[in-house]
């Protein structure tokens, strides 16, 4: 099982309507979309994140407890409210965020709830908005030391937020630390450059690959580079109309470790295909969950 923690929260995406701007709700938060994209790709995904009570959260509990996940668990908050991400989108679908979230329910979560599935041994993913906060550190850190001593593997995805932090600075440290602990690590195009001070990528990737079991660097348009041990490749993508990117690369992620899930690392670069169409077809639609494609979509472009 491919166990996915952290925030669970609305999107609130831009809509313009003549000369007003209205937000229309999706459910989000980078855990929880991945968590859906293993599912939805015919993987075995767990979620454990936490809400607010109230209408946000209500809402989010209802669209989890339809996912079909192995494990679910969402705690209701009484004393916090539900995350909020406010998102813009540009002619070409390209988003701009803008978090609601001081003191909000996402990084209060409880390592008891989840223990016995750590402890089995899977495949835990990590969640990276946390970690702007104390609470979500410490919680962080509890999570790692118990999938390391089960012999599980820890994924991260960057999601780098400098907004969230005092600094810059900060960030690219707090954010740094975790991506080193990660046995199965993902970066954008825009992020590998944070943590190396190699210009070429695939010598950049080779080096943040070190010591871990996989590196992925996503490329937009170009498709995804990998790193596992010596080899190194570049796998294309396929060509959409994008109309949102929210959650694409979420949902790449998602499909990819459903692949090793089920399969392992054998056939690697395969496994970078196959998720290189789900996260692209997902662009072609708004919000990020409602938008995974489905395996037969997926199948089609393979």
């Amino acid at each position: 099982m491919v166990l996915c923690v952290g925030e669970i929260l609305s999107d609130l995406i831009s809509e313009r309507r003549g000369d007003e701007v209205v937000y229309r709700r999706y459910a989000g938060g980078a855990p929880y979309n991945v968590a859906c994209a293993v599912q939805k790709c015919g993987g075995d995904a767990g979620f454990c994140g936490r809400v607010g009570e109230d209408p946000i959260g209500a809402f989010l509990v209802a669209n989890a407890r339809q996912k079909g996940f192995s494990f679910l668990s969402i705690p209701v908050d009484t004393e916090r409210n539900t995350t909020l991400a406010f998102v813009e989108l540009d002619e070409k679908g390209e988003r701009s965020f803008a978090f609601y979230r001081k003191g909000t329910a996402d990084y209060h979560l409880s390592l008891g709830e989840i223990l016995p599935q750590v402890r089995r041994g899977g495949i835990v993913h990590l969640g990276s908005l946390m970690l702007s906060e104390p609470e979500g550190r410490a919680f962080a850190d509890a999570l790692i030391a118990e999938v390391k001593a089960a012999g599980g593997k820890l994924s991260f995805d960057v999601n780098f937020r400098e907004d969230i932090f005092r600094d810059r600075a900060e960030a690219v440290a707090v954010f740094g630390r975790y991506a080193a602990l990660a046995d199965i690590l993902k970066l954008s195009e825009n992020e590998i450059g944070l943590f190396t001070r190699e210009r070429d990528t695939e010598r950049a990737l080779r080096a943040l690959a070190a010591g871990k079991e996989l590196a992925v660097l996503t490329l937009g348009a170009r498709g995804a580079a990998y790193c596992r041990g010596g080899e190194y490749g570049e796998v294309p993508t396929v060509a959409v109309a994008v109309q949102d990117t929210t959650g694409a690369g979420d949902a790449f992620w998602g499909a990819l470790l459903s692949r090793i899930d089920a399969h392992g690392f054998d056939g690697i670069a395969q496994s970078v295909r196959f998720a290189n169409v789900c996260g692209a077809l997902t662009t072609t639609r708004k919000g990020a969950t409602d938008a995974i494609p489905t395996l037969a979509e997926i199948n089609v472009h393979l």
